[in-house]
């Protein structure tokens, strides 16, 4: 939102790549680690844009108490992936699917910058705790085996963001995998 001319200035500098040129070409990771399978690991240092390089602006006394949160319903979506990924159930999958959508929602990081900045921080306020609350209302309602279907439609119909969320999908290419 400070950079104004940022989204044309990508546009246009996608489209030279795609069209004016045969020396840069696009690739998103997968398609990079596919061409060069051997890679070397190694573990960046925390750094950020943000004020004096690090955390500060997202980890303060304004916005420190939602990292709390966060922290369990991270652990509560794991243990809902571990549960219900293999679900045939299509209501417990469109529940899990939507439970990682509010987790991801919640962890944005424009809600700790806006209660850091003061600018409309009851909104960013109300909106960690809305999706906290909806993936809690989800959760509860997953190990209880009584999904409210009427709400969920109406949870899924709002903030619509990531409407191929498949949790069950990458649950089981990425954590079995690694077992």
């Amino acid at each position: 939102h400070w950079w104004f001319e940022g989204p044309m200035w990508i546009d246009f500098l996608i489209r030279k790549i795609a069209y004016d040129q045969k020396t840069v070409k696009l690739a998103t990771p997968s398609d990079y680690l596919r061409e060069y399978p051997a890679n070397q690991m190694s573990v960046p240092s925390t750094s950020t844009w943000g004020y004096k390089g690090y955390n500060e602006a997202w980890l303060e006394g304004s916005n420190d108490w939602i990292y709390r949160h966060l922290h369990v319903a991270g652990e509560r979506m794991k243990e809902l992936a571990e549960k219900f990924a293999d679900s045939k159930d299509n209501s417990v999958k469109r529940a899990l699917n939507q439970a990682a959508r509010e987790l991801l929602l919640a962890q944005a990081s424009d809600w700790p910058f806006i209660m850091k900045t003061g600018t409309m921080v009851e909104y960013a306020q109300k909106s960690v705790k809305l999706h906290i609350n909806r993936f809690t209302h989800i959760y509860r309602d997953l190990l209880n085996g009584s999904i409210d279907k009427d709400w969920l439609k109406e949870v899924e119909s709002r903030d619509n963001i990531f409407s191929d969320m498949d949790c069950a999908k990458y649950y089981n290419k990425t954590y079995q995998a690694a077992i």
